[in-house]
């Protein structure tokens, strides 16, 4: 995930003074410090994928390339026009290199990419959500930025059908100006989720492609057991043994693993990290996994009128 830097103007004073301010910004605050493009952080070289994955990356890839020649020269622009802003979905199970492939299709393109994260709008900017929404969309515009939802199944859920209080009604005032946003973009939105059941089937519609990601395979473990245990690093583990034993395990999974058993190691002021440490630390992420199963996620119609007031005028919208 994408480290977000904090406004030194948000942070307490101990002095007392009257720049001890919340934490929480304000509506009156910039915008453009919580929207902040970012030069991407991975290439296509950093993607430890399986190959059917990696070709799906490439048809996306393909998608950016041949854009202007589609819409533009073939003037499926006309016939299309609310397929310009194409939707890619990337999703699968967590820790599976998303969030990586989104970073590395940004730089493919030579372009910056606008990561935004549902709880960072919501929670910084409560009962602004939509408006928020759209600030991110114009700040993507304006920076000639990727825009990129992750976690996007918080944006893109099914909407309430009865709802029954004010959370719900504003659930699914966020999700209509998500709607009509959408429709009016010109350019590629990257959306990355594990939880694609939960999308709205309107959203769905309008996500030209998506791109499952399934945990490594074989190759793919010993490369990620390789590629995160340092050469300098004293082990007697066996990045074969490693791959071949614990199958059901993510990028994300193998990264944390083995820096746990290296901290343990290292407060036990061993001289190596033993593959035993490294046994204990997998198996231990295994089992927090495992009493984490069973997470849903419940979602949340608008008004025009809403729609009109939040964004300041009324898209075209096509369900």
């Amino acid at each position: 995930m994408p480290i977000r830097e904090i406004n030194p103007q948000s942070i307490p004073n101990n002095s007392g003074n009257s720049s001890s301010k919340s934490l929480v910004p304000t509506a009156k605050q910039s915008k453009e410090e919580i929207f902040i493009p970012e030069t991407p952080k991975y290439t296509f070289e950093d993607l430890v994928l399986p190959i059917s994955v990696k070709n799906n990356l490439l048809d996306v890839a393909d998608y950016v390339k041949n854009s202007h020649m589609v819409f533009d020269t073939w003037g499926l622009g006309k016939t299309h026009k609310y397929h310009r802003g194409l939707g890619i979905n990337l999703y699968g199970p967590p820790g599976t290199g998303k969030t990586m492939a989104a970073h590395a299709l940004a730089g493919y393109m030579h372009r910056k990419i606008l990561a935004v994260n549902y709880a960072d709008i919501e929670s910084k900017y409560v009962g602004e959500t939509p408006k928020n929404i759209r600030r991110a969309f114009e700040v993507a515009k304006e920076t000639n930025s990727i825009i990129f939802f992750d976690e996007a199944d918080a944006i893109l859920s099914k909407r309430v059908t009865n709802m029954s209080s004010a959370s719900d009604v504003s659930v699914n005032q966020t999700r209509s100006v998500m709607l009509m946003l959408m429709n009016d973009y010109q350019d590629f939105i990257l959306f990355a989720t594990n939880f694609i059941q939960n999308f709205d089937a309107a959203f769905m519609r309008r996500i030209a492609k998506h791109v499952k990601f399934e945990l490594p395979d074989l190759e793919c473990r010993q490369k990620l057991w390789s590629q995160y245990i340092p050469h300098e690093m004293p082990t007697d583990a066996d990045v074969h043994e490693l791959a071949e034993k614990y199958k059901n395990i993510s990028g994300s999974d193998i990264s944390t693993a083995v820096l746990n058993a290296a901290f343990k190691a290292a407060r036990q002021e061993k001289r190596m990290v033993d593959k035993e440490y490294i046994f204990e630390a997998i198996e231990d992420i295994t089992k927090s996994k495992e009493a984490n199963q069973g997470y849903t996620v419940t979602t949340k119609n608008v008004s025009k009128e809403y729609v009109k007031e939040q964004l300041g005028y009324l898209p075209d919208s096509k369900e």
